[in-house]
């Protein structure tokens, strides 16, 4: 089998009155991210390190968000894509692990759904998958609340 190792990060500012949605869940909380997209920074990481495995760049590559066709986009359509443009280079997905970093709210219990959720789209079964939440201990803009930040690493493979 040929094995392959992607990373992906991404980041968000926050601003108020806008919806939250990580993981493909949307979440109550008084901010969400301000982005072209959902600005779901779990499934943009993601993507960038399922793409990067596969060494077929980034997300903002195959889904600009200077184009009209991605505003507001649900991410998980666009998770949806890049595991049909793995299959279409001959890869599968292994399995995932993604690591949320924002002070607020608590994401513990949505992190089971959102396990589910990426499974699902990805087609890989659920412990196949690892959601991970974190603070900064009021450190830094994902501290501070002003921004949230996600790390992705993914491992695919040819038969």
């Amino acid at each position: 089998m040929n094995f392959r190792i992607g990373h992906g990060y991404d980041v968000h500012a926050l601003g108020d009155g806008l919806r939250l949605v990580l993981g493909g869940v949307e979440i109550p909380h008084t901010k969400g991210c301000i982005a072209h997209s959902d600005g779901d920074v779990l499934i943009h990481a993601l993507c960038d390190a399922l793409l990067g495995a596969a060494a077929l760049g980034d997300i903002g590559k195959h889904f600009p968000d200077s184009s009209a066709e991605f505003k507001g986009i649900d991410s998980m359509l666009l998770l949806g894509r890049v595991v049909v443009l793995l299959a279409e280079h001959g890869y599968k997905v292994g399995n995932v692990d993604v690591t949320v970093a924002m002070q607020r709210p608590k994401l513990r219990p949505y992190i089971d759904i959102m396990r589910e959720r990426i499974a699902e789209r990805i087609g890989i079964d659920v412990q196949s998958v690892s959601v991970k939440a974190t603070t900064t201990e009021h450190l830094g803009f994902e501290g501070e609340e002003k921004g949230v930040s996600a790390t992705a690493v993914a491992l695919i493979y040819r038969e």
